[in-house]
């Protein structure tokens, strides 16, 4: 298990740590506030938060006052027998774009999915997402399929994979 998934890891101003039921209502406010569509449901958020098979990982900073806000989360899949593990969303706040949040909270992610023993990581990105393709082909990502009328709106999506 990572440190991420075994307790709380920190950046300077970030703590990113495994996602508790407590932090349900800001996850859902993040899936409002970084998606127009193909949001996750606050019930499928609660399955996660409490599935032996995902990881659902939050990323906090203080708000200026002492308090820690969520700014951003990833939620990872994992199945059983399977070398794999599946990011299926990666959230970052409006407010926090473009500041590094997005490449703390994946080196997360990739940490965990390698602490269950998983050797490559794969996720869909919209194939509009021109600041998300560019954040995992920086990473080494390499696109290995497009899915057409994938999301909601019918736009295509691009999947990914890393070896870890």
């Amino acid at each position: 298990m990572s440190a991420a998934a075994q307790g709380r890891e920190t950046t300077p101003d970030i703590v990113l740590r495994p996602a508790g039921i407590e932090d349900l209502d800001a996850l859902v406010a993040l899936e409002h506030a970084a998606f127009v569509s193909d949001r996750a449901e606050r019930r499928a958020i609660r399955h996660a938060i409490r599935s032996p098979s995902m990881t659902v990982l939050v990323a906090l900073a203080d708000d200026g006052t002492g308090q820690e806000v969520l700014v951003g989360a990833a939620t990872l899949e994992r199945r059983k027998g399977s070398r794999n593990a599946r990011l299926s969303s990666i959230a970052i706040a409006p407010s926090r774009a473009g500041q590094g949040l997005g490449g703390l909270v994946l080196d997360a992610a990739e940490a965990d999915a390698k602490a269950y023993g998983r050797t490559h990581l794969r996720l869909e990105v919209r194939a509009d997402n021109g600041a998300g393709i560019r954040l995992y082909e920086r990473r080494g990502y390499t696109r290995f399929a497009v899915l057409e009328d994938y999301y909601e709106d019918g736009m295509e999506a691009w999947r990914y994979v890393k070896a870890l």
